[in-house]
């Protein structure tokens, strides 16, 4: 397969699972050579409601649920990552209840503020209010064992290597709502949202990882609604909406398809034909910025060429 085609279809992967309710389990040694093995039959756990959550992980795997987790390798585990994700207004929780690694043996556990997929960042680094470096945090470096680590937005990894069998880690994922998303991907193929930015400097990227269209029905820039239409660029605009599409999950990397520089009240429908679309809101800071749209996946028939 060639490199260029591995990005798109890992992602589309990960979201067919999500889409079909598959949370766990996506399972393959090596992440980076065959995406195609993170097929599998396994369904998405569900548990008795007050039952906790004890489940084992695999080396690499997919969670979209609370609870207690342990992995103990069987033999040498390389580029092992757990994805995490939940709702668009949640924020994920972990905390280590137990670790045996050998760093010196190398041997690291690591969480990291988002997701990677070969190379590609989300949220991109400049969306995120951390640099890419301060986004780890890194048990061999000296983190807290005892600290719990919070996401910024509703996905986050762990990334790990165990060079001997028996050694391993357990750790409890907990979600808690957030009252003002930012950076999200959403886990349903259609819905409505509506974003708030109060007097906040931000970038909110929202990710759909499938070709969509997207209906824009308000943006409030500070200012009182006007009727106007989606224009190509905003020039030096310090608040507005773009809309982006890409055969990537790093946003900074996607085509600009159009953009909003003004408040604008109607109705707006663009169909996106990339492997990812996302609805981008750039703040200032100065006001209070808000947008609503509508959002469907788009069906194999209505696919063009945009991407291609």
């Amino acid at each position: 397969m060639p490199p260029a085609l591995k990005v798109p279809l890992l992602i589309a992967l990960l979201w067919m699972r999500v889409l079909q309710g598959q949370g766990r389990y996506i399972e393959q040694n090596d992440i980076n050579d065959d995406p195609l093995g993170l097929l599998s039959s396994e369904m998405k756990r569900e548990f008795p409601q007050g039952n906790i959550n004890r489940q084992r992980l695999k080396c690499v795997d997919m969670l979209m649920v609370e609870g207690q987790f342990s992995f103990r390798a069987d033999g040498p585990q390389l580029h092992c990552s757990v994805f995490f994700m939940v709702n668009p207004d949640e924020v994920i929780s972990l905390e280590y209840n137990h670790v045996n690694i050998d760093c010196q043996a190398g041997d690291f556990l690591k969480v990291f503020d988002g997701w990677l997929l070969k190379g590609d960042v989300f949220p991109s680094p400049v969306d995120h209010a951390l640099p890419i470096s301060e986004r780890y945090v890194d048990l061999c470096e000296g983190s807290n064992l005892n600290t719990a680590i919070r996401s910024k937005q509703n996905v986050a990894m762990i990334l790990f290597q165990i060079q001997t069998a028996g050694n391993g880690f357990s750790l409890t994922i907990r979600h808690s709502i957030n009252p003002f998303p930012c950076n999200m991907i959403f886990n349903n193929p259609e819905g409505r949202f509506t974003m708030v930015i109060p007097h906040r400097q931000s970038n909110c990227s929202i990710s759909m990882v499938y070709p969509t269209e997207i209906t824009i029905s308000n943006v409030t820039l500070g200012h009182t609604n006007d009727v106007t239409i989606p224009v190509k660029n905003c020039g030096g605009a310090t608040d507005f909406v773009q809309l982006l599409g890409g055969n990537t999950l790093d946003p900074s990397r996607m085509l600009p398809m159009s953009e909003i520089c003004h408040p604008f009240s109607g109705s707006a429908p663009m169909k996106i034909s990339c492997e990812n679309t996302v609805v981008r809101i750039v703040s200032s800071g100065r006001q209070t910025n808000r947008l609503t749209f509508e959002y469907r996946q788009l069906a194999q028939h209505e696919l063009d060429k945009q991407c291609k």
